[in-house]
C-alpha cells in the first residue's frame, strides 16, 4: 500500500468560534492525529480564547498545535496568522486585544493601520474572495512579504478547477507561494448537521430558510490525507507541511511574571504594607 502524502491543516476553527465552529479542540485532534497529521492550527476568529483547549488536545493526542487565528481587515483581505515565535503570539494578542476593545461585545475591528508593523513573527495566510481581489493579494504582499502566502481550499464544488486556476495565475503575478488548506469547520462529515444548525443560529433564521448562508456540502471536515491528495497538487499539500516546521512557538514557553510592586521610595512591598496597616488602626 502505498503511503499518503504528508500534511498539516493551518486553517481551523474550534467551537470557540461561536456559532460557526462545530467541533471541540479535542474532538478535532483525536481525527487530525488519526488521519496522520503533522500538525494541526487552531484558528479561531480573532479570538484566543480556545488556544488553551487545544493546547491541551495537543498534548492528549501527540499532535503538534500550531497557535493562529483568523481575521478580516475593515475594507481588506481575509487572513490566517500563524504563530511562528513568541514575539508572534505577543503581537497577534494585541491586535486581537486592540481589535476587540474598539468594538461593541462579539464584534471586531481591524484597520490596516492595525498591522503597518507587518506583524513580526506571524506568517500570513491570504484567503482570497470570490471572485479574487487583486488589491486585496497585493496589499498584504507588501505588508508581510516573503512571509505571506496563498491558501488554496478546495471543498468539490463545481468550480475547483476554475478556482485552482485562478488561483494560481494569481500566485504567479504576485510572486507568491501556494499551500492547501481546509477552512475546516468540523472534526467529521457526521457533524455537518450541526454546523447547518450553527449557521442558522448565527443569522437568526431556521436551517429551512437559510440557503445559500450554508455550505453547499460536508467537505469542510478533516479530511483524510488520500481524499486531499485527490483535490490538491501534492505540492500544495508538501508546502503545509514546510510552513508548519516554521512555526515553532508553543504555549510552554509562557510563564507567569509578577507584576513589579508600586511603593513609594525607601519602601519593599511589606515595609509599606505595614505603613498602610498602622494607619488604618489608628483612625479606624
Amino acid at each position: 500500500m502505498i503511503e499518503p502524502p504528508a500534511y498539516a491543516e493551518l486553517h481551523c476553527l474550534s467551537d470557540f468560534s461561536f456559532h460557526r465552529g462545530a467541533a471541540s479542540a479535542l474532538q478535532l485532534f483525536e481525527r487530525a492525529a488519526a488521519c496522520g497529521y503533522r500538525a494541526l492550527a487552531i484558528t479561531d476568529e480573532c479570538s484566543m480564547a480556545g488556544i488553551v483547549r487545544a493546547h491541551e488536545a495537543a498534548k492528549r493526542t501527540g499532535l503538534r498545535l500550531i497557535v493562529g487565528n483568523e481575521i478580516r481587515v475593515e475594507d481588506g483581505p481575509k487572513l490566517v496568522l500563524l504563530v511562528e515565535t513568541k514575539a508572534g503570539y505577543e503581537r497577534l494578542c494585541r491586535l486581537i486585544t486592540d481589535a476587540r476593545r474598539r468594538s461593541e461585545k462579539g464584534e471586531y475591528l481591524i484597520t490596516r493601520d492595525d498591522m503597518c508593523d507587518g506583524l513580526p513573527g506571524t506568517i500570513a495566510l491570504w484567503v482570497p474572495d470570490d471572485p479574487i481581489d487583486f488589491a486585496h493579494g497585493s496589499w498584504a504582499r507588501e505588508l508581510f512579504g516573503d512571509r505571506l502566502w496563498l491558501a488554496a481550499e478546495l471543498h468539490r464544488d463545481r468550480n475547483d478547477a476554475h478556482r485552482a486556476a485562478a488561483l494560481e495565475q494569481v500566485a504567479q503575478d504576485l510572486g507568491l507561494p501556494i499551500v492547501a488548506a481546509g477552512d475546516v469547520h468540523m472534526d467529521i462529515r457526521r457533524r455537518r448537521a450541526l454546523q447547518d444548525t450553527l449557521t442558522a443560529i448565527r443569522h437568526t433564521t431556521t436551517i429551512a430558510e437559510a440557503g445559500a448562508h450554508l455550505f453547499p456540502n460536508g467537505e469542510r471536515h478533516l479530511r483524510s490525507r488520500d481524499a486531499l491528495a485527490r483535490v490538491y497538487p501534492l505540492a500544495w499539500m508538501a508546502e503545509a507541511v514546510r510552513l508548519a516546521a516554521r512555526c515553532t512557538f508553543s504555549l510552554e514557553e509562557l510563564r507567569y511574571r509578577y507584576p513589579a510592586e508600586i511603593v513609594p521610595e525607601g519602601h519593599t512591598p511589606a515595609s509599606w504594607l505595614r505603613a498602610l496597616t498602622e494607619e488604618g488602626i489608628r483612625w479606624r
